[in-house]
């Protein structure tokens, strides 16, 4: 169930300790898809594994700005600091623990977000009496196509879950993808701090190649292995272990 469609007595009435909260991001997705990109598919993911699982889940409104300053350069994209989101997705998590909804699972559409969710779910689950754990959609899909940014996988996505945002007139390739996803990679680091230094149109990848097809499948791909990790989540012990 959507947490924010329903009404206060009807939450308190829902038999689950299970949640999902939907995390993402508001930030340029080249000339094509829309700044919401991330946080829509997170939600997307979130509620319709919260159709397909058998026990109720509830699913939380999705944190719409994360990690992004790296899209600076880019006209419309926000940001917060890493401490900043951290403790905002913490303490929405701790709303929803003093609920009861103890098992938690941080649904994220934002390669961005990746490490801050990691703490945030380590730190809640050691200091509270609750399972809190990441889980990044399209890491966890199974895909024809590498993860760029905006490229074939995302807009895969968008033209099967969000046909009307995608602006098809302006599907262009971006800078390409290498087997590191993207960046100035030296030595194993990435010299490039911002997107804008190895992309012009805020691209990676080639999105002419996106189908709404391969975007049905990467949804009921994200969909089984959510299910799969919400099973998991349902019947690990809520307990720490003891001091050795």
């Amino acid at each position: 169930m959507d947490l924010h469609e329903h009404t206060w007595t009807e939450a308190d009435e829902a038999e689950t300790d299970l949640a999902l909260l939907p995390v993402g991001s508001t930030e340029q997705h080249g000339p094509h898809d829309p700044m919401g990109t991330d946080f829509l598919a997170a939600e997307t993911v979130a509620s319709e594994t919260a159709e397909k699982v058998e026990q109720d889940v509830m699913v939380a409104p999705p944190v719409p700005v994360g990690i992004s300053e790296e899209h600076r350069q880019f006209t419309g994209s926000l940001w917060v600091s890493p401490d900043t989101f951290r403790s905002y997705v913490r303490e929405i998590a701790e709303s929803l623990i003093h609920h009861g909804w103890n098992r938690i699972v941080l649904v994220n559409g934002h390669g961005g977000n990746v490490s801050a969710l990691g703490e945030v779910a380590a730190r809640l689950s050691r200091a509270e009496e609750a399972i809190v754990v990441p889980f990044t959609w399209f890491d966890a899909a199974d895909s024809t196509f590498d993860m760029g940014h905006a490229g074939p996988l995302e807009t895969s996505f968008l033209l099967h879950a969000y046909p009307e945002l995608v602006r098809e007139d302006r599907l262009e390739a971006g800078a390409a993808q290498g087997a590191e996803r993207w960046g100035d990679w030296t030595c194993g680091q990435n010299l490039a701090h911002d997107t804008a230094e190895f992309t012009e149109n805020g691209t990676v990848g080639d999105p002419t190649k996106a189908t709404a097809a391969e975007g049905e499948h990467l949804l009921d791909s994200a969909t089984d292995r959510l299910a799969e990790l919400l099973a998991a989540v349902r019947t690990r012990p809520l307990t720490n272990p003891p001091h050795k």
